[in-house]
């Protein structure tokens, strides 16, 4: 059982009807853009696969293309079929980016791909098993892992981004739609900030601007007592009260999709972490982020006056504080979370034995989600990747 404060949080911020495809923003954007529309009618062979495709949709057409003014991307086309997820020991993952690196993060890190694998890479024992690989995907530019290759991942990471996870930009849109095929599949799916939103609103939850403004530092993250079945933190052992943890966010989580559970919260933000079942967990805050990186941001939004004096010197002052952020403990969260299915002695992964409903409507999810779209191409990211 939570505490008081717990289940009081969980019992406002619960969707009663929630439904992803009643988002009228994402319905706006679907509708509004030629290149997209849903369909249902000539695949609805039964209502269980009808709602699937309803809420994966369809995107039609090329790629979101890249604002002139970003300098042009390295790409590779994928060419060679990848082994299913777990052969030969070899985990793979994908990291969808939502934003464009920073030059402090090109330059220092060699670009968020870099500062994301150096925190949650290695999801299990140093050499365990042939290692593992990450696959980059730049969202924001329209790209995104090949329907056909969504079973050989064994969890997707969703970053950060500047830009509003109730927007209505086609490509979020797009993402929403990945994440519920992912959901369907049963996929493990991570999210981070705006993912963590994102993966809010596509699982059928609200999100919004933050009622209590900006929340930029180094923040106490409070953990719901009592929390049960969530075998992913068994790695962790006993969950301490609360940790730090660096926070740089004006929206947030109003309502839970169905069947969530409130993780975490702070005084700020009533939803700070969030899981549903097994395969889908959301963290507000940046657990990828140092403190460098996090002092970085203070400076960039109050040169572009995107937050008071106030809020910047607040969020100094948090890190001095506190220290900074128990990174060592979030990042063993995410990583026991990514990795949890490989050490669940005697259970398979999703990717090695789904569903039953999912392996006989697998193909008709994919096809819904990307019919006659055109390529994609995988956007190579490596330590050279710089957007500036």
């Amino acid at each position: 059982m939570l505490n008081k404060s717990s289940r009081s949080s969980q019992a406002m911020i619960r969707d009663r009807d929630p439904s992803p495809i009643s988002d009228p923003r994402l319905l706006r954007a679907l509708a509004r853009h030629k290149s997209e529309h849903l369909q249902i009618g000539a695949i609805a062979s039964s209502k269980h696969t009808a709602t699937w495709c309803w809420k994966a949709g369809t995107i039609r057409g090329s790629a979101v293309r890249m604002a002139s003014s970003r300098p042009a991307m390295t790409a590779a086309t994928t060419t060679a079929k990848p082994a299913a997820a777990g052969t030969g020991g070899r985990r793979r993952y994908a990291l969808l980016l939502a934003l464009w690196d920073s030059e402090y993060a090109s330059k220092v890190y060699g670009g968020y791909y870099s500062v994301f694998v150096a925190a949650f890479g290695g999801s299990g024992a140093a050499g365990e098993e042939g290692g593992e690989r990450w696959d980059c995907f730049r969202v924001i530019a329209g790209e995104f892992p090949a329907p056909e290759d969504l079973a050989s991942y064994d969890g997707f990471v969703v970053s950060g981004s500047p830009h509003d996870a109730y927007g209505d930009d086609p490509w979020v849109a797009r993402l929403c739609a990945l994440i519920q095929t992912l959901h369907a599949m049963e996929k493990r799916v991570l999210g981070i900030c705006f993912g963590h939103q994102v993966l809010c609103r596509a699982l059928g939850g609200k999100i919004g601007k933050a009622r209590n403004g900006w929340d930029v530092g180094v923040k106490k993250v409070t953990f719901a007592q009592d929390l049960k079945g969530f075998e992913f933190l068994g790695g962790l052992g006993e969950l301490p009260s609360s940790a730090s943890v660096i926070e740089v966010h004006q929206d947030e989580v109003w309502e839970l999709p169905p069947a969530a559970t409130v993780l975490a919260y702070s005084e700020k933000t009533r939803v700070e972490a969030f899981a549903v079942g097994e395969h889908a967990l959301g963290i507000q805050g940046h657990p990828e982020y140092t403190t460098d990186i996090l002092h970085n941001l203070i400076d960039r939004l109050t040169d572009q006056s995107a937050i008071p004096a106030s809020v910047s010197e607040d969020a100094r002052r948090t890190v001095a504080e506190t220290g900074g952020p128990d990174r060592a403990f979030w990042t063993a969260h995410c990583k026991g979370f990514l990795n949890w299915a490989r050490r669940s002695s005697g259970r398979p992964t999703p990717a090695q034995e789904p569903a039953p409903e999912v392996m006989s409507n697998r193909a008709i999810v994919a096809g819904c989600f990307t019919a006659g779209a055109a390529p994609m191409v995988q956007l190579a990211c490596s330590a050279s990747t710089s957007q500036g």
